[in-house]
């Protein structure tokens, strides 16, 4: 459940300043990163940046060389004109998460040295592959890559996992492997991502046993697909799995050598309902009044930033300060308006507060973050977007 308790130090650090606005809460923050250290058990945690999408929140818990402090290593981009950017302001370990064909990145990531130590590509395709070295225009460059295994459970012709690598089967595995060293390019590592596992919440029994059943499945085909790279490429750097909510089911594996995190810093309320942790939500939005159309029911500013993913109530923002207020089904979180219920206290220019269904896309809205610490200290960093910068 949420804690509130942070609503108002955030409330009173903000006060002066209008809504809507993003602040979060850095102790919170920092507990988050504890508690993810301590579930990865010693096996490092690459941030995903996705979820972030803050540099200076990204210097926070990786320092301030964006590479690597306190059980936290790397960056998992999502976008390879992200990952330049990045590198360009310290970052020397970013994996994407991602096959990127950005032809013009792709470019200029073969004429710098050091962007092509740092960075590590992502593929599952042959074709993929074709389109790198074209872009890249040399065949005196070996950029980096990882490959991306399926890592969704099958059960006849039920699929359930997201839809990402066509790359399933050790066979499978070890022939991208090959052609990868074929066409010039160093190996480096696999991923396995069991969104089945991390980005499903244990709401019922169905739910667990399908975890339970998946995790089992996975720990043994990855085994069999790790070799089989491996027999193709030696020895990996990278053998990448996990999320925030799958960290334990990853680290079981000793080929592991890294596991994946991001919306675990901030904990959405997608995250809320998880058994393997105890969410402490850090990040939250505010938005004021603007009118009262009956005495039960106030109508804030905006505060329709909807969460990506299969359309539902789970994809809106929650109403978390003050408490008792709802969305109203035939209207939901509006484009420049919300109406809420349960606000007959609430008066014009009051202020409420909202946790964001999705980690980092909220930043997709604002352009700055206030960074609230215990003692109601604030301080205020641009975002992704604040750094004039839209990544995709």
């Amino acid at each position: 459940m949420t804690d509130l308790s942070p609503i108002a130090g955030l409330h009173a650090a903000t006060a002066e300043l209008d809504p809507p606005l993003a602040a979060l809460d850095l102790t919170a923050l920092r507990a988050n990163v504890a508690d993810l250290v301590r579930r990865a058990g010693g096996v490092p945690v690459r941030v995903a940046s996705k979820a972030v999408r803050c540099r200076a929140i990204l210097e926070e818990v990786l320092g301030g060389e964006l590479t690597a402090a306190g059980g936290l290593a790397g960056i998992m981009a999502y976008s390879l004109s992200e990952a330049i950017w990045l590198v360009r302001r310290g970052a020397r370990d970013v994996l994407l998460g991602y096959p990127t064909v950005d032809r013009a990145a792709l470019a200029e990531l073969a004429t710098d040295e050091t962007l092509l130590r740092s960075i590590t590509l992502m593929v599952d395709d042959v074709a993929q592959l074709e389109l790198i070295r074209a872009a890249v225009g040399t065949d005196l460059v070996r950029p980096r890559v990882c490959l991306d295994v399926d890592a969704s459970l099958r059960i006849g012709p039920l699929h359930l996992g997201a839809h990402r690598s066509p790359v399933h089967a050790p066979e499978q595995a070890a022939t991208l492997a090959a052609e990868a060293l074929r066409r010039g390019f160093d190996v480096v590592g696999l991923m396995t991502y069991e969104a089945q596992i991390a980005g499903l919440p244990d709401s019922n029994v169905a739910v667990r046993l399908m975890k339970r059943v998946s995790a089992a499945e996975i720990t043994k085909r990855r085994k069999r697909v790790v070799d089989a790279v491996r027999s193709v490429t030696g020895k990996l750097e990278i053998v990448n799995s996990g999320g925030t909510g799958s960290i334990e089911v990853s680290i079981v594996d000793p080929d592991v050598t890294e596991v994946t995190a991001g919306s675990g810093l901030y904990v959405p309320t997608l995250f809320d309902h998880y058994r393997s942790f105890t969410p402490r939500p850090a990040l939250f939005f505010a938005t004021s009044v603007l009118r009262r159309p009956t005495p039960s029911i106030a109508t804030v500013f905006s505060g329709g930033y909807i969460a990506s993913g299969p359309t539902g109530p789970s994809r809106v923002p929650k109403p978390v300060w003050p408490t008792g207020l709802r969305l109203i089904g035939a209207e939901g979180a509006g484009e420049v308006q919300t109406p809420l219920t349960g606000a007959s206290e609430l008066r014009i220019g009051d202020r409420v507060w909202f946790r964001h269904a999705k980690a980092g896309e909220l930043f997709e809205r604002f352009d700055k973050v206030h960074l609230v610490e215990a003692d109601g200290t604030r301080v205020t960093v641009p975002t992704y977007r604040g750094e004039g910068h839209c990544f995709g």
